[in-house]
């Protein structure tokens, strides 16, 4: 099988402890997954991404992206250099998504019909289309353990009649993406040398900040029955207590026995209270995006409050205290605020890749954390 999912363990407010199998390995849940938007987890090395965080055993799967790959350096590229993780050397399990949401983005530069969206690169504004049929053929290509439905993911804020318009196109291109998944998905590039295994598809559920569109999409998608489901369409300006709300609306609808993913959230105390609802999966650029701004995340010292410091002030240039003197990682143990200070002050390219890593460290020790909470006796 592609996937097999095993909850162990579930708490009274919901949160589940499980381990799920793919082709590239096992990864214990629940999990957060930095985001390697072009097959790189921006300014972290694939062997450092392996030992950072989580009790030094690292990142457990990553995600890269459809839409960013298709463009540069194109998808047949990547097949015929063995797919996704033999072109990066990342030989644990992967997710792709299925370039809706960057198409969404491009709200200006693209033409949605039923059939799929008409769109111009943002690299050089050449016309592109993508339908499910194609996303899924590029996703086979790409070859991460599972692959996402070609979904829209409707803007916010949107009345009730235009996210149930895009709610249905939704479901329309999931049965789509299904189809031509099944067909064709014994092309991986990597189906024998895994023994004739195959990615696995999940479901996405829309539905905007409407909690009965909520209920109707995910129970329209556990009619067709994918190995896994994901909550799409949030953390697009909404206030918090709406994504709260929508995830845990929409939980209620998904199978107990199946993984189930929150797309795109979120900080460090979010993704802690999602998992604890009962969220399998996550993912966020946040932890590398704010390590580029100079954003580290921090716990207030004897407390559980995270917060952000700010490392470019000027009251760091002579702090010798670690950016969080409670955090293991290889940073914190090493170099100090002043010094950190320093290198986003000097413009230094090590500057983003220390302050990287010690966010994902953060990201991943949360989970850690979390499932050992859930779970102490199996960690």
């Amino acid at each position: 099988m592609a996937l097999v999912f095993d909850v162990f363990k579930t708490s009274a407010a919901g949160g589940r402890r499980g381990v799920m199998a793919l082709p590239h390995g096992e990864v214990q849940t629940p999990v957060f997954m930095p985001v390697g938007t072009a097959a790189t987890v921006k300014a972290v090395p694939q062997d450092v991404l392996e030992v950072n965080g989580a009790g030094g055993k690292g990142a457990q799967i990553i995600l890269a992206n459809t839409y960013h790959l298709y463009l540069r350096p194109g998808h047949e590229v990547v097949r015929r250099m063995g797919g996704v993780h033999e072109f990066m050397s990342w030989n644990r399990p992967m997710l792709t998504d299925s370039g809706g949401f960057q198409v969404f983005s491009l709200s200006k530069l693209r033409k949605i019909s039923q059939e799929g969206v008409e769109f111009r690169s943002h690299l050089d504004g050449s016309r592109h289309f993508f339908s499910p049929e194609h996303s899924m053929d590029v996703q086979i290509a790409l070859g991460a353990d599972v692959a996402m439905v070609f979904d829209e993911c409707v803007e916010h804020p949107a009345t009730y009649e235009r996210t149930k318009e895009s709610m249905g196109l939704t479901h329309a291109w999931a049965a789509r993406s299904k189809e031509r998944f099944e067909a064709e998905k014994h092309r991986v590039p990597w189906f024998e040398k895994m023994g004739g295994k195959t990615q696995s598809l999940f479901g996405i559920v829309q539905g905007g900040m409407y909690a009965d569109l909520r209920r109707e999409s995910a129970e329209r998608l556990v009619e067709m029955d994918f190995p896994g489901y994901a909550i799409g369409g949030l953390a697009v300006g909404e206030p918090r207590e709406v994504t709260r709300e929508m995830i845990a609306r929409t939980l209620e609808y998904l199978p107990k026995d199946k993984p189930r993913y929150v797309m795109g959230v979120g900080y460090p105390d979010e993704i802690e209270e999602y998992a604890k609802m009962g969220v399998d999966m996550m993912d966020c650029v946040l932890p590398t995006r704010a390590a580029r701004h100079g954003l580290v995340f921090m716990r207030e010292p004897g407390s559980d409050v995270v917060t952000r410091m700010n490392i470019k002030k000027k009251e760091y240039a002579e702090d010798q205290r670690p950016i969080d003197e409670s955090c293991g990682c290889r940073v914190c143990a090493r170099y100090t605020r002043a010094y950190l200070r320093h290198l986003y002050a000097s413009g230094e390219a090590l500057s983003a890749v220390l302050n990287s890593v010690h966010n994902l460290a953060f990201y991943l020790d949360t989970m850690e954390r979390v499932r050992g909470e859930l779970n102490p006796a199996r960690g």
